[in-house]
Order: structure tokens, then C-alpha cells, then sequence
């Protein structure tokens, strides 16, 4: 006979539960080992001749749950494979052995590999007793979570929601907080402790603020959220904004978003990513929120037209960001490593190659400037075309060149305008210096898109300030000289006017 452990459940806490089988079970094990001695029904196991050995010492031994439970399923297969062969082990948990058990948990993954048979009995789970003190039927919808890894993305308000492992106040603090992403603050919960068990239960319903100021939190305590059917309560969810979009695009929804096409919205999601652009240079965060969700509504409606006719749905597009994020990354989720950010976007550049090879296609025969968008705005473009051919080594050696090129060019542009040369040769010409002057920002470390954005910014900021002292002396910029302009400019320039605004 091999080693074997039979684990068996103590219920939620009323000994009056407990099955003539699992009481049998353990007066006939030569030893009976429990996780804890902390439980109502231990008390009443010496009635029944069966004095168990526990493993709270395991708890004070080890900084972690895990730790513990890894200790006491380990210390259990050693025992179980140390005793004779006619002696039988049992391991008695709380409530049932496939309920929120760790330990069984892991006795069930290594016991095959330890040659350790193991036979799992069941036991009242404190589910059982949930539903009946608390009053639902989990066919409505129910979902089961543990404390310690509750996160709002899991919780669903349309099911009903039992938060077990509530140990203490600060688990109970990390619950309220995690509810509260999803709840008002004042949402009613309810909290139990003991359910079951004679002369301990207690159930108090309290507004979702207050679930961390009560006390009486232990072992036997869980939080009920009843399930609602309130559609506000998933206004924080992705689900019902997926859902509100379907539905303006239905028969029954707006009629002006199930006229729009790809094509007549294409502007709006050109506009609304400047809309977003504009709040970070203005460093306006309640803004930006507001600018996001409008962007983000753009990609929910070209997205919602596609599912329309069974290409692909929102959720394809998220799984194929999330695959291509974890393979682009394998510094973070794989086995490489990157010591910096120009390693970590080597890692980037080389899973985009593979990506690319893996799809039939050869990095080798694409061109060099492949990947850059055709409608990118012509300075961003020359600048990403630039450092493309840069990578090939199509460049300067250093920013001399570069300044000999603008130099060039300005010249060039400058004969053109002297000879009278067409405008659209003058053009051409602007079109060539401009070029030229983007590619010295590659050799100072800068984006000049950005960088003619913050002059953008300052030329409107002193142009403003002009406008404002002009005012302020009753005149129009129609009824002002060029000189006074010039002076309230170098004013503003130089930062002697007394503006906050100014940026100088």
C-alpha cells in the first residue's frame, strides 16, 4: 500500500453538520492533523474521541499565507510517506476541502509526483450556510472571491458576490476599497461572521465606507454584495461601454452614429487625438480625462462597425494589443533582459521582426522605411523617415553635416525667391530646408514636432499678452503701430511685463 492522505471537511462551524462519515473517517486514522485548531468544531471533536495535532505553529514560523500553506502541504506528504503502511493519515481543513483551500489545493498538484495517494472527502462548505443565512440563489448569478486577490475588474454587480477570507480590518480596508471602484461610498453591504454557528453568528448590513470601521472580523467572516440589475453600477466598466456603443448603433439607437462609416468619422479621430495632445501640453489632467474618453469613443465606434459585419469585435482588438505587448516584451514577460530603455526597444525592433517572419513575411525584403504611416503630418513624418534611413546607416556622422544641408538649402530657397522662380519651385525648396532642419533634432535629442509645438505655444502666449496691453490702453491691433506691437513683443520676450502667463 502506498503513502496515502485522506483530507476530510470540518464544516462551516456548526459540529451538528458534521457527516457520520467524516467522524468515522477520523476516529479510525491512526493520526488526525488540522490546519488550525481555530474553529468552532474542534471543541466538539474531543466528544468523539478524536484529539487532532495542528499546524498553527506553521503560521508564527513563515512572513506569508503562501509560505505557510507551501509548509504545511510539504510537511503532510513527508509524514504521509514516513508512516507504516496500515497507518492512515487524515488532514481535516475548515468548511469544505475544495472551497477556498489552499493547502488541498497543493496536496492535489504534488501528491501524483510524491506517489502519495490522495482521497478528498467533502465537508459543509460556509457557502452552504450562506445562502441560507444570507437569502439567495446562486442559479440567479454568484460569484465566489477571495480578499486577498479581489480587484474591481473581476467584480460584476449583476451577479451575486460573496468576498471570502476577510480576516482582519485591513483585508476588509483593501475590499472596500476595490468595491468602491465599481459602488457609491453609502452602498449597502452586508458582513457575517460565524455563519452558522450557534451563539457567534453575527450579520450586520452597513453602508460600504464603514466596512472597515466594525469589528469581529476573523476566520469565519466574509462580505455579501446582493446582485443588482442597475445599470450605473457598471458605468466604470468596459463591458457596458462596449454595450452602450451597440446599442447606439442599433435599429432602436441614434440615428446619426448608424449612418457614420469608417470613412465619414475618419476626421473625428484625427481631431479628438490633437484634442487629447492639446491637454498634455496644457498639463490639464481633468481635461485629458474628458479628451481620452473621446478618442477611446472613436475606437469603440470604427471597432463596433466591423463587429456589425463579423470581421472583428472590440474584445480582438484588445486580445491582439495584449498578445503583441507580452511578445514585444520579453524582458518583462519572457526570459530576456534589458538593462535600459535603448535595450529594451532592441528587444521591441527584433519580436517586431519575428512577428513579421512568423507571418510569412521577410524583414529582409521589406524597405527601410516601411511602418510609417502615410497620413503622419509632414514634419513628424520627415522625422521619423530620417531616423529610419539613420538606422541603415544613411546619415551624417555628426550635426556639422546637418548645418552644412540647412545652410545649403537656405540658399537655395533664398536664389529661388531672388530669380523669381515659380512658387511651386520656391515650395519645393521650403519643403527641402524644412527637411533638412528636422533632421538636427535626431542630433540634439529632440522631437520637432514638439518642438515647434512649444514654439507654437509661445508665439500665441506673447501674442496674446500684445493683444491684452493693447486693450488695456483701449487700442486694436487694427489702430497700432508695427513698433508698439514689436515693443509689448520684446516686453514679452524678455519677461519684463508682469504676466504669469507669459511664457518667456
Amino acid at each position: 500500500m502506498s503513502a496515502s492522505i485522506t483530507v476530510v471537511g470540518l464544516g462551516s462551524g456548526n459540529p451538528d453538520r458534521l457527516t457520520i462519515g467524516i467522524i468515522k473517517t477520523m476516529q479510525r486514522a491512526s493520526k488526525v492533523y488540522v490546519r488550525t485548531l481555530s474553529h468552532p468544531v474542534i471543541t466538539a471533536l474531543n466528544e468523539f474521541q478524536i484529539h487532532p495535532e495542528s499546524f498553527d505553529h506553521v503560521y508564527e514560523a513563515h512572513d506569508t499565507f503562501p509560505e505557510v500553506y507551501e509548509s504545511i502541504a510539504s510537511a503532510l506528504i513527508n509524514l504521509a510517506k514516513a508512516a507504516e503502511e496500515d497507518r492512515e493519515l487524515v488532514y481535516a481543513v475548515p468548511g469544505h476541502p475544495m472551497v477556498a483551500e489552499a493547502t488541498v489545493r497543493l496536496l492535489r498538484e504534488r501528491c501524483p509526483g510524491e506517489n502519495v495517494t490522495l482521497t478528498v472527502l467533502g465537508g459543509e462548505s460556509f457557502l452552504d450556510e450562506a445562502f441560507v443565512r444570507l437569502g439567495f440563489d446562486p442559479i440567479e448569478g454568484f460569484q465566489l472571491l477571495d480578499a486577498a486577490e479581489l480587484r474591481a475588474s473581476v467584480i460584476q454587480p449583476q451577479l451575486h458576490t460573496l468576498i471570502g477570507q476577510v480576516y482582519d480590518m485591513f483585508t476588509a480596508s483593501e475590499v472596500k476599497l476595490a468595491l468602491m471602484e465599481l459602488y457609491p461610498d453609502d452602498y449597502p453591504v452586508i458582513v457575517g461572521h460565524a455563519l452558522g454557528v450557534e451563539g457567534e453568528e453575527v450579520i450586520q448590513r452597513v453602508p460600504l465606507y464603514e466596512l472597515d470601521r466594525i469589528d469581529g472580523y476573523g476566520n469565519l467572516s466574509l462580505v455579501y454584495v446582493p446582485r443588482s440589475d442597475d445599470s450605473m453600477l457598471r458605468q466604470r466598466t468596459f463591458a457596458r461601454l462596449h454595450e452602450i456603443v451597440g446599442i447606439l448603433r442599433s435599429p432602436e439607437g441614434c440615428p446619426w452614429d448608424r449612418e457614420q462609416t469608417h470613412e465619414s468619422i475618419r476626421k473625428n479621430l484625427i481631431e479628438e487625438t490633437y484634442e487629447v495632445l492639446e491637454t498634455i501640453d496644457e498639463d490639464d489632467p481633468e481635461h485629458m480625462q474628458e479628451e481620452l474618453g473621446d478618442l477611446l469613443l472613436q475606437i469603440m465606434l470604427h471597432s463596433q462597425m466591423e463587429e456589425e459585419l463579423g470581421t472583428f469585435t472590440v474584445y480582438d482588438v484588445i486580445q491582439a494589443l495584449n498578445d503583441k505587448l507580452i511578445f514585444r516584451h520579453p524582458h518583462v514577460f519572457g526570459e530576456s533582459s534589458a538593462k535600459d530603455a535603448e535595450s529594451a526597444l532592441q528587444n521591441w525592433e527584433q519580436m517586431k521582426a519575428e512577428e513579421k517572419r512568423r507571418k510569412g513575411l521577410s524583414p529582409e525584403k521589406a524597405s527601410a522605411l516601411d511602418g510609417i504611416p502615410r497620413d503622419l503630418p509632414a514634419l513628424m513624418k520627415a522625422y521619423k523617415l530620417q531616423k529610419k534611413a539613420s538606422k541603415v546607416g544613411f546619415d551624417w556622422d555628426n550635426i556639422e553635416g546637418v548645418f552644412q544641408k540647412i545652410e545649403e538649402e537656405l540658399g537655395e530657397l533664398r536664389q529661388a525667391v531672388t530669380e523669381g522662380q515659380s512658387d511651386e519651385d520656391a515650395a519645393l525648396e521650403l519643403g527641402d530646408l524644412l527637411f533638412a532642419v528636422s533632421n538636427a533634432a535626431r542630433f540634439i535629442g529632440a522631437d520637432p514636432e514638439e518642438a515647434l509645438s512649444r514654439t507654437n505655444r509661445k508665439f500665441v502666449s506673447r501674442f496674446s499678452y500684445i493683444e491684452e496691453q493693447l486693450a488695456a490702453q483701449g487700442k486694436t491691433l487694427q489702430e497700432s503701430t508695427l513698433d508698439e506691437m514689436e515693443a509689448l513683443w520684446q516686453a514679452a520676450k524678455s519677461g519684463s511685463a508682469q504676466n504669469g502667463s507669459i511664457d518667456v
